[in-house]
């Protein structure tokens, strides 16, 4: 019986330390998330199906700056990038290059900008038995 009030106590101590550790010391305001300058999602043209691993490139003055990927839902963002005028550019195997000219990043905004990808499917070259006479 006694081991069981010490359980019983150390199990009620540790509750009360796990709830004060999870609490905001001094009630001090938290700092708020910054959004992303540029942010959106890509999907693929005409089916509404989000495109995971779509690299996004920022140039900034013909100088790469951010490099980002799509997450599994397609999305996106490009954050802590210099104020200025960028290209955007989007690629993925098997699609259709997309480039955004003159997007304007502003200081303390963020801009969304969501994006088509169409299929390219695949090109077919000639086979070195086209050319042969039989």
């Amino acid at each position: 019986m006694k081991w069981t009030k010490t359980i019983l106590t150390l199990m009620l101590l540790g509750a009360g330390i796990m709830a004060k550790a999870n609490t905001n010391p001094g009630n001090e305001k938290m700092k708020p998330v910054e959004p992303e300058d540029v942010y959106g999602s890509v999907i693929l043209a005409g089916k509404d199906k989000p495109l995971k691993d779509v690299i996004i490139t920022a140039f900034l003055q013909s100088k790469k700056e951010k490099v980002v990927i799509s997450n599994v839902n397609g999305e996106y963002g490009l954050d802590n990038l210099t104020p200025g005028t960028y290209k955007l550019v989007f690629e993925k195997d098997g699609y259709r290059k997309v480039v955004k000219e003159k997007v304007i990043v502003k200081p303390n905004s963020g801009i969304e900008l969501n994006i088509e990808m169409e299929y390219k499917g695949y090109e077919l070259s000639p086979s070195p038995f086209h050319f042969i006479e039989l």
